[in-house]
């Protein structure tokens, strides 16, 4: 069991006065430059973890200017991307000790892509910098926690009315089956959540961590960091669809300049410098393809930087996906050629068959499309009825039907979605986040005949994603070949359905 030293008194003020401050603090509690210790080579943190940890200080030094102003303090989301070996798990044991020690009664939760990497690697980290520390005689070590020694406690309570239940830095594993047994941690003095290799930890898993920062203290810290080897996910979402909730930064860990730098430069040339290799493991940088991703992260990211090249003679096609369940959108979208940047994508949430047939009308009466095409699977079929009635012709596409490549796709919509990513090669979307998350998102399997499948969308909100609707919305436009209409054929179409408007309506 620990013991107070003599000295125990000062240390505790010196630490606590660096509530604010994890940058003194971190100075403070290790031995840096201490011969005969394990960091008599070092004289403190290395460049990019100091960056980080007076970003932590400044946005607490921040957050007490709110509190005087009136305004509620904000959490401090913090991202680091990094090639390997650059010492994150150290930087996240100064987090949870800073905490720990600076913040009586406060919570911190770490967590890690594996219970292997949570167990051999993330929590021993922890614990070998506390061992090291001036604080050393303050724990009560466990396997999977570390709370504060009863002395301690006591000695404290005697000049604070400290409640220790929560009081402790945990090691959590979690299950993506149940993320609700991850929930229910809340803390009013100071709460930090510290995600090593976040890349391979799943989206509910990161639904239910945002439920830990609820009470509104000065002093909460969400911390992820990985080698970013997934394009997609949450982590993946940090550096792209979420960045501005995220201070991110990517790390090259050639940058690090106490590691060896041969090792690095081996892997460039062993598998080229523009390698995913490379980009992971060396610059810090997400690959541009997942493994099991349909439609590689870096092939929407050049899409979208591709300046979009008008064709006036391709035909203006109209994709339509119908929304199915409350959270889904309805999307309409408008493809001229290689381009869809033209006219802005069309989301609509809880609208009615009705309405939606409205809006596709309103639609197709101001930009007059070449064709229509509609998802015909579930509540479609009920809208094309409906559009049929209203004499709008359209193109029922049935994405759960039979392939045309039968030997090479498992069912249509894996087979438009196929077309859609060759289309991409060449094409210009536009600046839109929610389309590059739905086009890259969907993974990939084989069936047991060697078919390709894409990924069911059910399947996809079990890992925490939204259903793809506006790449669906665009798929269906490859359906079938359509040929543009010259400008006498599109006004007699015109014509031909005013008159049906006046006849049957």
């Amino acid at each position: 069991m620990a013991k107070p030293r003599p000295d125990e008194q000062k240390v505790i003020s010196a630490l606590l006065s660096y509530a604010d401050d994890p940058v003194s603090f971190v100075m403070f509690a290790f031995p840096w430059g201490k011969p005969n210790s394990p960091l008599q080579g070092m004289s403190g943190p290395r460049d990019w973890q100091m960056r980080a940890l007076k970003q932590i200080r400044d946005h607490v030094i921040q957050n007490k200017q709110r509190k005087v102003q009136g305004l509620d303090p904000e959490l401090l989301r913090l991202a680091r991307s990094s090639g390997r070996g650059i010492g994150k798990s150290a930087f996240l044991a100064w987090i949870a000790l800073w905490m720990f020690c600076c913040h009586p009664a406060s919570t911190t939760i770490v967590a890690a892509n594996t219970e292997q990497q949570l167990k051999s690697t993330t929590f021993p980290e922890i614990k070998k910098w506390a061992s090291m520390s001036i604080m050393n005689t303050w724990f009560d070590t466990q396997a999977m926690s570390i709370r504060p020694a009863q002395w301690l406690v006591s000695a404290l309570r005697d000049t604070t009315d400290l409640d220790d239940a929560y009081w402790y830095i945990q090691a959590r594993l979690w299950s993506e089956e149940s993320p609700d047994a991850f929930a229910g941690l809340h803390s009013n003095v100071g709460m930090a959540v510290l995600f090593d290799e976040a890349s391979g930890i799943p989206a509910p898993i990161w639904s239910v961590t945002a439920g830990f920062f609820t009470d509104k203290t000065l002093y909460r810290v969400w911390a992820v960091i990985s080698n970013p080897r997934s394009p997609t996910g949450p982590f993946f979402e940090c550096f792209n669809r979420d960045r501005n909730l995220w201070q991110t930064e990517s790390i090259d860990a050639r940058s690090v300049e106490e590691n060896d730098q041969s090792l690095y430069q081996s892997i460039i040339e062993q598998y080229g410098a523009d390698s995913d290799e490379a980009r992971v493991e060396v610059y810090g940088q997400f690959p541009r393809q997942g493994d099991q991703q349909f439609i590689g992260s870096g092939l929407v990211t050049e899409a979208r930087e591709r300046q979009s090249a008008s064709d006036p003679n391709a035909p203006l096609l109209l994709g339509v996906d119908p929304a199915r369940y409350g959270d889904d959108d309805a999307v309409l979208l408008f493809r001229k050629g290689n381009d869809i940047t033209t006219y802005p994508i069309q989301r609509y949430k809880k609208c009615s068959l009705e309405e939606l047939a409205d809006h596709i009308v309103a639609a197709a009466n101001a930009h007059e499309p070449d064709a229509i095409f509609v998802e015909g699977d579930g509540v479609g079929g009920g809208l094309v009825d409906i559009l049929n009635r209203r004499r709008l012709n359209v193109h029922e596409v049935t994405m759960g039907g039979r392939a045309d490549q039968t030997d090479k796709f498992s069912n249509r919509r894996t087979e438009l979605w196929s077309r859609m990513r060759d289309w991409l090669m060449n094409a210009s979307i536009p600046n839109d986040d929610r389309l590059a998350t739905d086009l890259s998102a969907p993974e990939f399997s084989y069936t047991i005949k060697g078919q390709i499948r894409l990924e069911p969308k059910d399947k996809m909100k079990k890992r925490g994603y939204a259903s793809p609707d506006s790449a669906d919305a665009l798929a269906v436009t490859f359906a079938k070949q359509v040929a543009r209409k010259g400008p006498v054929r599109r006004q007699i179409s015109r014509m031909a359905r005013d008159v049906d408007y006046n006849l049957f309506a």
